[in-house]
């Protein structure tokens, strides 16, 4: 069994129409919280997994051989480590689709992944140590960086 880690859940709220820096919040005032369930009602899954331990975690291994997760590929994003790091933070921002579902495990950092639902309106999904997501194929989407300004993942992939 894996380690449980504690801390609070994946936050997700609708974002407001602000033109405001693409790494703050964007709640609307109100807020207006999107639960768990909904994003899995759009086919958004997520995990808590211990990001310290993952190159051994047994829940990491089983949710691989499950979901058939055969190839990862890690990257950080931050304006040091990233080649060409203003360019593709923008493209990364842009919003666009997959044909394939995206998998993404955060091992250490924030950021945010913005979904569309079915009414247009923005979803942002504040990703943190330890969060795993999966956006299913056909899923309009975008990603930046939260004010943290850095972010490394695992960019797993299936067959």
């Amino acid at each position: 069994m894996g380690l449980e880690v504690r801390r609070p859940p994946m936050e997700a709220w609708y974002m407001d129409d602000s033109a405001e820096d693409q790494r703050k919040p964007h709640h609307r005032d109100p807020p207006e919280y999107v639960s768990l369930d909904k994003l899995a009602e759009l086919g958004i899954l997520h995990w808590v997994l211990d990001a310290d331990s993952y190159e051994n975690d047994p829940e990491l291994q089983k949710i691989r051989k499950e979901r058939g997760y055969n190839y990862e590929d890690f990257i950080e994003v931050c304006p040091e480590k990233l080649p060409n790091y203003e360019t593709k933070i923008k493209i990364f921002f842009e919003e666009h689709i997959h044909t394939d579902e995206e998998i993404r495990y955060c091992l250490d950092g924030s950021g945010y992944f913005d979904v569309r639902d079915p009414e247009d309106r923005w979803i942002r999904i504040w990703v943190q140590k330890g969060d795993m997501i999966v956006l299913p194929a056909g899923c309009y989407h975008r990603f930046t960086l939260d004010e943290n300004n850095y972010l490394k993942v695992d960019m797993a992939n299936c067959p």
